[in-house]
C-alpha cells in the first residue's frame, strides 16, 4: 500500500472513528484502521505507536467533542447542557463509550489529560451559571462538587440507559425529550 501523502494523523483518526462507529471499540485493530485509511498498517506507528495510542488520541478527540457539545448546549442554559451530553452519547455511542473505558487508553497522555480537564471546566462552568449565588470553584473536578456530580451523574446515567436500549425512546430527538424532562428536576 502506498504511504499516505496528506495529513496522516488526521486520516488515521478519521479511519479509527469510522471503524469504532461501525464495529465497536473492541473490534478496532491497526490493520482495520490502515485498511480504512488506505495505508499500510505500519505507516502511522510514529504518530501513535500502537493501538492504545490510536485509542488515546481518539478518546482525546471525543472529550473535546463532548466538551464542545456541552458548552454549546450550555449557551441555552444548564438543562440544555445536560441534554447535549445525552445527545452526544446517543449520536456517537461507540466514541462516547470509549471515553469511559480507561483501561484502553494511556491515562497519562498529556493530550488526553487536557481534553478531560476541558470537559471538567465546561461542566463546572455550567454549574456556576446554574447556581450563581453559590461559590463554584471552576478549577475543581466535577466529582468534588455535589451539584456538578449530581447533574453529571443524571446526564451520564440517562446516556448509559439510552445506549443500553432500556429507555422507551430510541432516536436522539426522542431521547433528548426524555433527558430534558428528567434533568428538569434539578431546577430549584
Amino acid at each position: 500500500m502506498p504511504y499516505h501523502h496528506g495529513d496522516l494523523r488526521r486520516a488515521v483518526l478519521q479511519a479509527a472513528a469510522e471503524v469504532v462507529a461501525r464495529d465497536g471499540v473492541d473490534a478496532l485493530s491497526l490493520r482495520a484502521v490502515a485498511r480504512q485509511a488506505g495505508v499500510s498498517h505500519t505507516a502511522f506507528r510514529h504518530h501513535f505507536g500502537d493501538r492504545r495510542g490510536v485509542l488515546t488520541a481518539l478518546a482525546a478527540e471525543g472529550y473535546h467533542g463532548l466538551a464542545a457539545a456541552v458548552a454549546t448546549g450550555g449557551e441555552q442554559g444548564f438543562l440544555e447542557a445536560g441534554v447535549a451530553y445525552v445527545r452526544y452519547a446517543v449520536e456517537q455511542p461507540a466514541r462516547f463509550q470509549l471515553l469511559f473505558r480507561p483501561g484502553l487508553v494511556d491515562e497519562d497522555d498529556p493530550e488526553l489529560v487536557a481534553a478531560r480537564e476541558e470537559l471538567a471546566r465546561t461542566l463546572m462552568t455550567g454549574v456556576a451559571g446554574f447556581a450563581p449565588e453559590r461559590e463554584t470553584d471552576l478549577a475543581a473536578a466535577p466529582t468534588s462538587d455535589p451539584l456538578a456530580l449530581g447533574a453529571w451523574s443524571i446526564a451520564h446515567g440517562l446516556a448509559t440507559l439510552a445506549l443500553a436500549g432500556v429507555l422507551p425512546a430510541r432516536e436522539p430527538a426522542e431521547v433528548a425529550v426524555l433527558a430534558r424532562g428528567a434533568l428538569a428536576h434539578l431546577a430549584p
